[in-house]
């Protein structure tokens, strides 16, 4: 905490000399540590300023937690994604459409919003299957009902029927591959980078105990 406090005055001396005023209403601070404790106190005071302590924040459009998770980085993303999704259903009904206009309608639209900074998301099991859902969601929108062949009532298309009409890697193969080629942009970075040096660095300390988290 100690630390925090010193960052914080030298950061509003170092704008008084450049002649700028931090706005304490708008400046927040976050503690990433994993002691739940750390950091504690909920108020950062300096002289003249106050700074609130929060357990996330949205960062050029990241969200960034104190527990550096991506659930809710991906959960923000499913909720843009369906309110995106909404603003073009007339588009992904119209029968004036073809599927495949109506699937690149998808890709150019939809799927950039709920994507925004995939490349840094570490995904289970569970992420993947919502993240799967979603897709199938869109995609029962586009390709419409199915009239049952025994029946002959409306159904909507099982996620096999899905599969054999979208020839396009699912929404969980094109993280992996978003992942992988940040990956090789990150190793051709130049050695000064604090991005290679992460990539590359070796941690100092030791693991605590218990199982990690996985990454």
């Amino acid at each position: 905490m100690h630390i925090i406090k010193e960052n914080a005055e030298a950061l509003v001396v170092a704008s008084k000399e450049m002649r700028l005023v931090v706005n304490a209403d708008k400046t927040k601070y976050m503690v990433m540590s994993r002691d739940q404790n750390a950091g504690r106190s909920h108020i950062l005071r300096t002289d003249n300023s106050s700074f609130e302590r929060v357990g996330e924040f949205r960062y050029l459009g990241t969200t960034l937690t104190n527990q550096n998770s991506s659930q809710e980085e991906i959960r923000s993303g499913l909720k843009s994604g369906n309110a995106c999704c909404h603003s073009v259903q007339n588009l992904l009904s119209s029968s004036l459409l073809s599927k495949n206009l109506k699937i690149g309608i998808s890709r150019t639209i939809i799927l950039p919003v709920v994507l925004y900074g995939c490349e840094t998301w570490s995904l289970t099991l569970r992420e993947e299957r919502r993240l799967r859902v979603f897709e199938s969601r869109v995609l029962k929108r586009i390709f419409g009902p199915k009239r049952d062949e025994v029946t002959g009532d409306w159904r909507k298309l099982h996620n096999e029927e899905l599969n054999d009409l979208y020839s396009s890697p699912n929404i969980v193969r094109v993280i992996k591959s978003r992942r992988m080629r940040f990956a090789g942009h990150v190793a051709r970075m130049e050695e000064g980078r604090a991005v290679y040096r992460v990539l590359v660095g070796k941690p100092e300390g030791k693991r605590p105990l218990g199982r990690p988290r996985r990454r």
